[in-house]
Formats: C-alpha cells, structure tokens, sequence
C-alpha cells in the first residue's frame, strides 16, 4: 500500500470516469489522505467536511473488502462523522460489517452521474440572463455557495470556506449567476474542469425563485458554452430527487453511473 498517486491510479480511474471524476480531480490536486494499492482499491479524502472516495475494482474480493474496510477504521473511523462515496457492493459489505459493531451505518444517499453530449435547449426559456460573476459578486455567491451545501446536508461548511471557494471559480471565470428580468440573482452554478470533462456542481436557486425554469436555464446555458469550448459536461443528482433528475435529461444529460454515500 502507497500513500501518493500515479499514472496506475489515474488509468483505474478511466474504468469508471463519470461516477469518479471528482476523484480524478482530487488526485490532481491536494488531499489530506491517500491509501492505495494501485490495483484494487484508492481511498482519498481531500479535505473535511467533503466525503471520503472510494474507488474500487468490480468484482472485489471479500478479502480486499476486508481490507478497505480495516483502513477505513484506522484512518476515518464512521464513529468520528466521516462519510464515503463508493460503488454500492462495497456499501453493501461495509452495512453488513457494521452489524459486528455498534455503529448504524446505512446509505445516505444515492447519486446519478450523468454527461451531456449533445445539450437540449428547454421547452421552456426563463427571464433573465446568464451572468459570469466576477470580484464585485463574491459576498453573494459565497452566501448561495453555502445555502447549497446546508441544503444538501453539509451544515459543516462555513461562510469563510465558500468564500474562499467561489473565489477561486470566479477568478477562473467558473461561478454563474442567473438573473431575472429585473437582474435580480435567483439561481447559481460553478464548473470545475478535469481531463476533458467539466463538472457542473452547486446548482441551487433561491427558494421564493423556484418552478419558473430558472435552473433548467442556468445549467442549460452553461453546458452549451462548456460544450462549445471541446469539454464533456456532467453533473451528479440525488437520485431521491425525481424532478431534478427529469429536468437534468429534458437538457440533453445521459445517465452514465450510480454511486452512494454511507455514512452513520
């Protein structure tokens, strides 16, 4: 077992590239902890209070299951509040594992990983426009960066953080806003790039703004112009959620993977 990544970790990546892209970019990037054996198994955890990835090989052994399971507990034991993504047999192991112990560990959440090669326009155009951020927008932005993640169930994330992270996008030209008629905000996005796939994330539209379309264009928009610069867009979705997941399709987004989060 290694603590650092290669090109073997990258090409087991590729083996399923839409459910793992974000770890794909996590290795290019920094990490608090990396554990693989470049074969069977990479655990990687960027930085709190994200998820710990887990990328397998199918067909895994109950043997390396066993294995991960045991590095899991010495390095981001559940007990502490950590939770994973990771292909449903290993959560299936890890649920049946638990029940030796005195932790309840159960699927969180189930997610759709989808890419988008040809983008549909909507049925139906919202008001308003599409507005690349830029410096002046990073109060707000870090505000509905933050209301996302509190949405989705990360209260762990703070003010300070989301500032620090839509600054980075907005400098990079990578956080959207879409305004309404009167150029009020009522929805956001960000993309993040990876080897030729750009990941469309934090979409969330202010409450009192919602069921006028407003994020179907958004993220209509913003998948048009990655499409246009060469780039294979996707997302991921709660695939609890039956009405984003109709919306993200009705736009041209293909289902290309599930994976799951556990947790206690």
């Amino acid at each position: 077992m290694d603590t650092f990544a290669d090109s073997r970790d990258l090409e087991l990546i590729k083996q399923d590239k839409y459910t793992f892209a974000v770890l794909e970019r996590i290795l290019s990037s920094r990490y608090e902890l990396l554990l693989t054996d470049h074969k069977s198994y990479i655990i990687c955890h960027s930085e709190d209070p994200y998820p710990v990835w887990i990328w397998t090989a199918d067909g895994l052994s109950d043997e390396i299951k066993e294995t991960v399971w045991d590095l899991v507990m010495e390095h981001r034991p559940f007990s502490e509040g950590y939770k994973f993504n990771l292909k449903y047999d290993l959560a299936d192991y890890f649920i049946a594992r638990s029940q030796d112990t005195d932790q309840d560990i159960h699927i969180t959440t189930q997610m759709f990983a989808y890419d988008c090669p040809s983008p549909i326009a909507p049925d139906k155009a919202a008001d308003g426009f599409l507005h690349c951020c830029s410096s002046d927008d990073i109060d707000e932005a870090a505000i509905l960066h933050q209301r996302f993640f509190t949405e989705i169930g990360d209260s762990h994330t703070t003010l300070d953080q989301s500032r620090e992270r839509v600054s980075s996008h907005i400098e990079d030209k990578e956080f959207f806003f879409w305004l309404d008629k009167n150029e009020n905000t009522v929805a956001c996005c960000d993309y993040q790039c990876s080897e030729g796939l750009a990941y469309v994330g934090c979409v969330y539209t202010i409450p009192e703004y919602r069921r006028r379309h407003y994020a179907e264009n958004l993220v209509y928009q913003v998948t048009k112009l990655l499409s246009d610069m060469g780039l294979m867009p996707m997302l991921y979705t709660d695939a609890e959620y039956p009405a984003s997941n109709a919306c993200y399709r009705k736009i041209g987004y293909v289902l290309q993977g599930k994976l799951c989060t556990v947790s206690i």
